[in-house]
Formats: structure tokens, sequence, C-alpha cells
């Protein structure tokens, strides 16, 4: 029977919970025996129970202070502390359980930042945080060979250990690279190029949408590109899909066709809702640092969704095994040897492959269709947004892709590739809306990252968890200029692109860069565009649906930057989606149409 996770909390504590109450006790045995002194009786309990937060803040007292030694050593200082009222950062806990549920994101860490800068440094629970947005150490972080920042780090681990198992996202050193080996035959040019599962699924899903319009209801567009990207992962992955467009598209709250049992019981509905609820907890736990099982004493919340996933997606693997186990294919390959990949096998046939073990291969096709449905679903949701509440860019952009490809051909690589407005669109969402806002990778030895502006070095001490926010830095002025908060596509097209961009090149990560760099980019950037064309061929407009939208709070529009003309709530688990959706109403294009 499996332990509940407080109870396994605990016990991994025990240690530093009994060591100081048993040398309490030993000193006072001792003292009895020697000296024939002891502690009266009365207080021997008392001293005992007290011993634990006195030993406690002495430690903490002493590693404060070695911390601030190393940092002298090194010329550097500790990074400014994020300011805090109650012992252990009790306060910035409730502020940011606050935010993760009804803040704008980033709001905590961007108000502190304009008095003690771009990096600084978050305890909560006794743990240091050492959170940046600035782009020079955020490529310290990608990229420098000697940096320590390569691990995602144990605390991380552990938290996201229920959703992401062994798979590559929950991977370090040899593993991670022996992950990143196996998959990475499989987002080859020629790969992500073959546009023959996009079209069938774009088809199916903008058929529903015409369908719905027509009938009249807004759509929540967030789901449909979900479906869209579900099924696109599922059959690039698995050589067959989920068919979760075949559930049909969600009504608005205000149908009674929303509360149909058989649309909520559909199978691949059960899972992406299942899906959605698992990363939403698991990034629940990231508030808690180390202790998150003492707020999950009872019950692993991540995994009570995970297992409605399996029972989805394990019959998949189960088939795909025995197909393997039948053929006599099965054979166990070591990393060093043959990652040949055949001509028409999926990464399922890969996997299988290499190992039998099925809770090897599950963790790492659920590591992978996050990759592949999320981040592209959420760059597709932000896209319209923006175009619903820019339409001169629509207008724009469409007149480009019917002068590219009319109204009706399918595109090809080559296509999109000459799109330079639509890249432009796509790289100005990606820039305001990075479907991972926020990361954190931790310090596997002491290192002090460079100074900034004269300022003097930062010392992170070894097992420092660096949380880093590209949503952050992708909205700096200083790195964009006084208009980074305003949406115009011409910023990657005009001179402000060889003023910011070009010579700063870790401005704009939205993939993140390195050696965790993302395989999928250009899956990403080839199905998004391939989406949008094949979308904007049969529509001309875009608004929301605010009858059906669920909107920001109405203080937002008092606040400044992005957060007081938002017309959705932004939030993110482990990539960033609109909450309740993103309901929309289209107005299909004429049949004929010329530029």
């Amino acid at each position: 029977m499996e332990l509940p996770p407080g109870i396994i909390y605990l016990i991994s504590c025990l240690p530093q919970l009994l060591l100081p109450p048993a040398i309490v006790y030993g000193l006072n045995r001792i003292s009895d025996f020697a000296f024939g002194v002891c502690l009266p009786g009365w207080f021997q309990i008392p001293a005992c129970l007290l011993s634990f937060p006195i030993v406690f803040a002495c430690s903490v007292f002493v590693t404060n202070h070695r911390d601030r030694s190393q940092a002298a050593l090194h010329g550097a200082v500790l990074p400014p502390m994020f300011p805090s009222k109650w012992p252990g950062g009790l306060d910035i806990l409730a502020a940011l359980i606050q935010n993760f549920k009804t803040g704008y994101m980033g709001d905590m860490m961007e108000e502190q930042c304009k008095t003690l800068g771009h990096t600084l440094n978050m305890r909560v629970l006794f743990e240091n945080r050492a959170s940046t947005f600035f782009h020079t150490l955020i490529s310290f972080i990608y990229l420098w060979r000697s940096t320590p920042f390569q691990s995602t780090g144990a605390m991380f681990s552990d938290q996201v250990n229920s959703l992401l198992g062994t798979g590559v996202f929950n991977s370090d050193g040899d593993d991670f690279r022996f992950h990143r080996s196996m998959t990475r035959p499989f987002f080859s040019k020629d790969r992500v190029s073959h546009f023959d599962i996009f079209d069938k699924h774009a088809e199916d899903a903008i058929n529903q949408l015409k369908v719905r319009l027509r009938d009249g209801y807004p759509v929540d567009f967030q789901d449909m590109v979900s479906r869209f990207t579900l099924d696109s992962a599922t059959e690039f992955l698995f050589g067959k899909d989920v068919c979760s467009l075949s559930a049909g598209l969600i009504y608005p709250s205000s149908s009674p066709r929303s509360k149909d049992v058989a649309f909520e019981n559909h199978p691949a509905n059960k899972f992406a809702h299942a899906f959605s609820g698992a990363q939403i907890a698991a990034s629940y736990r990231g508030r808690f640092g180390s202790a998150w099982r003492l707020f999950e004493f009872w019950s692993d919340r991540v995994k009570k969704h995970m297992d409605v996933c399996y029972k989805f997606i394990d019959p998949i693997l189960k088939e795909a095994l025995e197909k393997k186990k039948e053929n006599g294919l099965i054979e166990q390959k070591a990393a060093t040897k043959d990652k040949d990949v055949a001509e028409g096998e999926t990464l399922l046939d890969h996997l299988v492959n290499y190992t039998e073990d099925p809770i090897v291969i599950r963790d790492e096709i659920l590591n992978i269709m996050i990759a592949g449905r999320d981040t592209t679903a959420a760059t597709l949701t932000f896209v319209i947004y923006m175009l619903a509440e820019h339409p001169d860019v629509l207008h724009r952009l469409r007149e480009e892709i019917l002068s590219k490809v009319g109204s009706s051909r399918r595109p090809t690589y080559d296509d999109m590739r000459d799109m330079k407005y639509m890249r432009a669109v796509i790289n100005e969402t990606l820039r305001l809306y990075p479907p991972v806002p926020f990361n954190v990778r931790t310090s596997t030895e002491p290192t002090v990252w460079p100074g900034i502006n004269g300022e003097k070095p930062i010392y992170i001490p070894s097992n420092t968890r660096t949380p880093y926010s590209v949503f952050l830095m992708h909205r700096r002025t200083d790195l964009w200029g006084p208009d980074a908060d305003e949406f115009d596509p011409d910023r990657f097209l005009d001179e402000r692109l060889r003023k910011y961009h070009t010579p700063n090149p870790f401005i704009f990560v939205p993939f993140n860069a390195g050696p965790r760099i993302c395989l999928g980019q250009q899956f990403a950037y080839n199905e998004t565009s391939f989406f949008l064309v094949r979308l904007l061929q049969q529509f001309s407009s875009v608004s929301l649906a605010t009858d059906a939208q669920t909107l920001p709070p109405a203080e937002w529009a008092k606040c400044s930057g992005r957060k007081a003309i938002e017309k959705v709530i932004i939030k993110s688990h482990l990539t960033i989606y609109a909450h309740d959706g993103l309901w929309v109403r289209m107005e299909e294009a004429s049949p004929v149409e010329a530029v």
C-alpha cells in the first residue's frame, strides 16, 4: 500500500526532527552520569521540544553567514531579498498562492524588481529561489558550458514526478542526453514538413467551426485547437490519433447543450480534462518548494488526474507492445547502439524497440505530448486573441496568405517560409505570450553570476532553485523599446529588429536555448503556420465573444502595461493558457475573394 504524501514527507524529515531532542537527551544523561547534574524532570520534555526550532534557527543563521562569507570571498553579493514580514516568508507564500489563483502572471516579481532590480531572492519556507528575468543571466543559465544550471534539480523532479515520471523534461545528465538522442530523429525537417496529418485534422476542426458558428454559437477557440493539436500529436507519435475532435466542440455554459453527459464522458474529453488538471496541480506545488507534500497530506492530487490519463493511453501502449512481440521485433537497444529510425516508424514504434517497460514508454510519450499539444495550442490561441484585437493585422496577414497560396490551395513548406509577415505575427505573439512563460533550473554547485552594468557579481549557493521568466523578459522596455507592451509584428521586420533583437538574441527565447532548446521548435512553427493559413483562407474576421468569455476583473483596467488592456485572464501551469477558454465569433470569407 502506497503511503500518503504527507507521511512520506514526515518520514524523510525524521532524522532532522529527532536529532536535536536526541542530542539534548544524550547530553542530559552524560551530564547526570559524569557530574551528577541534570535538567529538572519538568523541563526535560519542553527542552527536547524546543531543541528543534533552536537548532533549526541556528542552522539558518549559520547557512546565511556562510553564504554571505562565500559571496564576499568571490567579490560578489547575494541577490537582493524579496521583502517579507512573516517567519519563513509565509506572507510571500500566501501572496504566491493568491496570485496563482486570481492574479496576473508575474505581477509580484515585476513590482519588486522596480526597486530591487531584475534579479532577486524570493525566500519561501526557508528555501532560496534566486529569480531573474535579466537576459544576460538567462543566457548564462542556457548556454555556458561551465554553467551548473543545466539541471532541473531534485526538488523540481520530485514535484512533477507524478506528472512527467522519468520523461525527457524530468531528467538530467546522461538520462537527459539519452532521451534527446532518442527523440531527435522524429523532429527532422523531412518529418515536420510532412503536412498530411496537419491538413486532415485542420479540415476536421475548421468544418466543425463553420457548423457551430452557423448555428449561432460562439466557439471556444482554445478548446478547438487543443483538440486539433492533440489529434495531430497523437497521430504523429502513435501512428493513429485519439479522435478528440470526434467528440465535437464544446458549447458555451449558457447553452443547455453544455451539460451533455455523453459529451463529458467521451474518453478523449476525460483525458483532456484530467491532463490539464494534472498540470495545474503539479504547477501549484511549485509554490511550496520541497514541503509540497504537507499541503497534499493524504492524497497525491496529480496522481488522481493521471490515473484517468493512464486508462486512456495504456491500451494504446499495450497494443503497440503486443504487436511488436507478435512480429518478434522487440530488441533492447543500448544508448550507444543503433538509433536509426525506419521509414514510416512512429515514436511509439521506436520506443518499444528500446524497452518493453510500459512505464518508461508512457512517461516519454506523455512528455512529448505536452510539448506537441499544449505549446502549439497556446500559440494558436493567443495569435487568434491578438488578431481579434488587431483587425488591421488580420487583414494584412490574410492579404499575404491569399497572395501566396490563394483561397484554397494547400500551403507547402516553401510557401510558409516565404510568408514573412506570418512569421512576424507568430513571433510577436510568442514574445508577449510565450508558451512556457516561467521555467526553473537548479545550481549543482556554487557559482557567480556576472555583474550587470558595473554592479557587483551575484553569488548563487549550491542547490539553489533559479526560476527565470521569459514572459517578463520579453516585455521589458529597456530590451524591446518603449512600445514593448504593444502588439506590433512589424518589430520583427523593421529597424527595431536590428536595434534590439539582432545584437541581443537572448532577449527572445520562446523555445529556450542551449542544450535544452525545444526539439519541436520547427514542428510548432510549421503546425501553427499551416493551421493559420487554412483558417484564414476561409474566414475573414474574428471577434471576441464577450458574452461567453470570462473577463478579467474590472480593477485590472486601472493598472499599467498589458494587464490594463487584457480581455482574457491569462494563466499558466507548465504552459500558458486562457482561463475558461478563448470564445470567439468569426465571419466566413466570400467564396471567391481576390486581393
